[in-house]
């Protein structure tokens, strides 16, 4: 079983220091995306003292298929693709754009990466761990919860798009 933290998968990683520091750049990136339209401009920058900052170069895994996590990442910069390996060939599953959030499952259920992340061009990524996850529900419990509900939100979205994907290929119901 390997556990990756964020800093450690690959050497070129380069730790930028909290994302308080970038305030303006991180509530840009997610401010239009649907998924924060339930955090203000405020409670988006109360967020960024969880969050740490790593610039990523281009080809650099961010998330492995397989290991363990204890973090979510949220790209600011940059732009990714999502790889899931299926019948011994990857596939692209999705090209993350800037707002979007990945690794959240294994944040949430501790259970193995399902799917890996590979930036595709320099990247900035901020990442929330499991740790601060849980210093922010402790610490600000009306922000914390928003961000459980965001993380549910997405979580039915992916799960409804992931079925109806999936229609066509599921058996007629026999009576």
């Amino acid at each position: 079983m390997t556990t990756s933290s964020f800093a450690e998968l690959e050497p070129n990683v380069e730790p930028l220091g909290p994302v308080s520091g970038f305030v303006d750049e991180f509530v840009d990136a997610v401010h239009p995306h649907p998924l924060f339209a339930g955090l203000s401009r405020e409670e988006t920058g109360r967020l960024a003292r969880y969050l740490e900052c790593y610039g990523v170069p281009t080809q650099s895994v961010v998330i492995r298929e397989g290991d363990e996590g204890d973090f979510l990442a949220i790209l600011i910069t940059g732009r990714a693709m999502i790889l899931k390996e299926y019948d011994g060939v990857e596939k692209i599953v999705h090209e993350l754009k800037p707002g979007e959030m990945i690794g959240e499952m294994s944040l949430v259920d501790s259970q193995k990466r399902f799917a890996s992340c590979v930036a595709i061009e320099p990247s900035d990524f901020a990442v929330l761990t499991n740790t601060n996850l849980m210093l922010l529900l402790n610490e600000q419990p009306e922000l914390g919860n928003k961000i459980l509900l965001m993380l549910l939100r997405l979580s039915t979205d992916r799960l409804r798009i992931a079925v109806t994907s999936n229609l066509p290929n599921l058996m007629p119901r026999s009576v």
